[in-house]
């Protein structure tokens, strides 16, 4: 049995949407942006599942990780994936041109083409824009290019990455509106930072302003299941019901890793003789606990304005509005015990958002990245306010 929960069924959706929208999915040819926390399965998924299902729709499929090599920047990355890329297909015996051969699904004597520019030139002052050359593969190779970036938000880190997204940009606009393209250039952005990721879409001062952004898809049943029979042909006895393991699973918020470490705690310093139903519930409410803590942490350690600012969105019911109104700024000041000035608030919210513990929904709205964070906090609040009440 492989190692590697496998979703092709989504994959195959998400490749039909993205290569042939319907009217309801045209947008996603703006650009497509899906967040998720980090160790949930989003890149696994990119690289086992998506890049796989849109190669065999015909796609020519373009990745690059940003977070491969945070000390390069995201232009030279990018660059330096889009360079070897087309090397690869100029060269016969290349690993790329096998792969596309097997699939079947590009027309390969058509990718025998010479470009007009040489390849080493990308990216350099006197080359071609990515625009000119991007817009020349779709022309010769006369298929869709798929680019993802993974870890799409560390390229608003930067002037220079600024201008990268909006090169992407140019790019898009330059070939998809025209009437007999013979395909078409698809953006993909993914990221663990979800409120960066949030702000490519939502600020008017961001280059792919407007285009979709999603959550990424969680594991659920089905992935628990998998993991289970595999276990069962290790361990025969001792194993949790399917019912109690996927809730356990959604306890961990859907992180394959977390819920690895729970089973291996369960198996291993659990007594022999207790019913894995009734401890891995606990075990996995213990290892939820304290990877909030991590988050409530970075709170504690910003100060009391920004316990307070966080206590506020938390305890908000949807988004959290009225951040930065006299009315909050009094209610901060009884919290910290000195006087808070409206002034003081921004930088506190913009270091939470940097820190990936809150989010920006919209103009003045905000909310807590992370879910069960929140739900941590409301648990422990109640707690303090029974305690107040005895």
């Amino acid at each position: 049995m492989s190692t590697i929960y496998r979703r092709p069924e989504l994959a195959a959706q998400m490749a039909r949407q993205l290569l042939n929208p319907g009217v309801l999915d045209e947008g996603l040819r703006s650009g497509l942006f899906i967040s998720g926390l980090r160790r949930t399965g989003k890149t696994t998924f990119l690289r086992n599942d998506l890049i796989p299902a849109l190669e065999q729709a015909g796609a020519l499929v373009i990745y690059v990780d940003l977070w491969s090599d945070t000390l390069t920047s995201p232009s030279k990355l990018l660059h330096a994936a889009i360079r070897q890329t087309l090397e690869e297909l100029q060269t016969p015996s290349s690993a790329l041109l096998d792969r596309l051969k097997r699939i079947g699904g590009l027309d390969i004597e058509a990718l025998g083409f010479k470009l007009g520019f040489t390849v080493e030139s990308i990216g350099k002052e006197d080359g071609p824009t990515l625009a000119q050359a991007l817009s020349e593969v779709v022309d010769k190779a006369k298929t869709d290019i798929v680019l993802i970036v993974d870890e799409v938000q560390h390229a608003i880190t930067s002037e220079e990455g600024q201008q990268l997204l909006l090169a992407l940009k140019a790019a898009r606009d330059a070939i998809n509106p025209r009437p007999d393209t013979p395909g078409h250039f698809i953006f993909i952005g993914t990221g663990s930072h979800r409120a960066l990721v949030s702000e490519l879409t939502a600020r008017r001062n961001q280059a792919f302003a407007g285009a979709t952004s999603i959550p990424f898809p969680l594991l659920g049943e089905d992935y628990v299941e998998h993991l289970l029979q595999r276990l069962a042909h290790q361990e025969s006895s001792r194993l949790p019901s399917l019912v109690v393991a996927t809730q356990a699973f959604k306890t961990l918020g859907n992180r394959p890793e977390e819920m690895i470490k729970a089973l291996r705690q369960l198996l291993s310093g659990a007594p022999s003789d207790s019913d894995p139903d009734t401890q891995l519930p606990v075990i996995a409410a213990t290892l939820r606990s304290m990877a909030a803590d991590i988050e409530l942490m970075k709170v504690d350690q910003l100060g009391s304005l920004a316990k307070a600012i966080f206590g506020r969105i938390a305890a908000t019911e949807g988004d959290a509005r009225g951040l930065f109104s006299a009315e909050a700024a009094a209610a901060y000041s009884r919290q910290v015990g000195r006087e808070v000035r409206i002034e003081e608030i921004q930088p506190i919210v913009n270091q939470l958002v940097d820190d990936n513990i809150i989010m920006r929904r919209g103009h003045g709205l905000y909310c807590v990245t992370d879910p069960f964070v929140q739900e941590i906090w409301r648990e422990r609040q109640d707690f303090l306010d029974r305690i107040d009440d005895l």
